[in-house]
């Protein structure tokens, strides 16, 4: 395997799930499902995938009807994530995947759980005492991730029986960015109301009858925006935590390499086994992919790069009566140092 050929012992997974599209209709695989990208009517499947974590080498993937909730998605993968005996980790995925059985089933393998959790109106009872933006934008609460800063809350938990460490993030720029949007949606939608027109789907739910604001809605609404909140079942120091969870976009830079250079899309089969037959490809493709970066690691190249420089190198065949030397010759430098 490619973990034993670099001697390699992942601590970390990161799991999570997309969706691509097919242009026919009739695909046994494809079915109605929620669109991401927000465009309605295009049939769908599912690939979920999992990645080392430091080094974004994929480990397993699976392909899932359109309307395959994100959560079922890892509970058929978890039984083939076992079967790879790496050890103990952390499994990494967002909100939207969480479920009990996940958090139990990974659990059963000695493994930990980083993951996103919905502010759900439990959750919100829950977080009510601590979540005045006054007490908890303090020094001491203050969290710096990248560029975006956080002031954080932690709490023991336990979640669908399962216990951790559940820690609420404030995001004060998304707030003020998050409501800003809202209100010009409702002051826009408002004055449509004023001129007997319709408005936004969605908007009904802030005025009253006569097209009054309903304050106490809105308020209801606003109560927790720029909050997010997250679970691990490992006791981690918090910036390290934070800093694991929203520093996953390892597995998003894959399904972008998946459907941009590796050309997973468009998918042009219709018939089950060569649409599972593409994708495999592709996530060979991808794979193939990983490993050149993580050979090039210590050069200015990425992967992209090293093949498009390399695409540009050409054969020379000499011949006289005695030798038949060959050379390679790049058409720059740059491609001396990749050979």
């Amino acid at each position: 395997s490619v973990c034993r050929q670099y001697r390699l012992r992942p601590s970390g997974v990161i799991y999570d799930v997309t969706h691509t599209y097919l242009y026919g209709r009739h695909g046994p695989l494809a079915k109605p499902g929620k669109d991401k990208e927000e465009v309605k009517g295009r049939p769908l499947i599912q690939i979920g995938l999992g990645v080392t974590q430091e080094e974004g080498f994929p480990l397993f993937h699976k392909v899932f009807d359109g309307n395959v909730h994100d959560a079922r998605t890892l509970q058929d993968l978890i039984t083939l994530f076992g079967s790879y005996h790496l050890g103990r980790g952390l499994f990494i995925y967002d909100r939207g995947i969480v479920s009990g059985r996940n958090l139990k089933d990974i659990k059963r393998l000695h493994w930990d759980t980083l993951c996103g959790v919905p502010l759900n109106p439990a959750l919100k009872k829950f977080w009510r005492p601590w979540a005045d933006p006054q007490q908890l934008m303090r020094l001491p609460h203050r969290q710096q991730v990248g560029h975006t800063i956080f002031y954080t809350s932690r709490q023991l938990y336990r979640l669908d029986g399962v216990g951790g460490h559940l820690v609420l993030c404030f995001n004060e720029r998304l707030r003020r960015d998050v409501r800003g949007s809202r209100r010009d949606e409702i002051l826009y939608a408002q004055k449509l109301l004023t001129e007997n027109k319709s408005i936004k789907s969605g908007l009904e739910r802030f005025f009253d009858a006569r097209g009054h604001l309903l304050a106490a809605q809105l308020a209801k609404v606003e109560e927790f925006d720029g909050y997010s909140c997250i679970f691990c079942t490992r006791s981690l120091p918090q910036d390290k935590m934070l800093s694991l969870y929203f520093n996953k976009d390892i597995v998003e830079k894959a399904f972008r390499s998946l459907k941009g250079i590796t050309q997973l899309r468009p998918v042009r089969h219709w018939l089950a086994e060569r649409v599972h037959a593409h994708i495999f490809i592709c996530y060979l493709a991808y794979l193939l992919l990983s490993l050149l970066q993580y050979r090039l690691r210590n050069t200015e190249f990425t992967a992209q790069s090293a093949l498009l420089e390399l695409a540009t190198m050409y054969k020379v065949y000499l011949r006289d009566s005695q030798h038949h030397p060959q050379d390679h010759r790049p058409r720059a430098f740059e491609g001396t140092k990749l050979m």
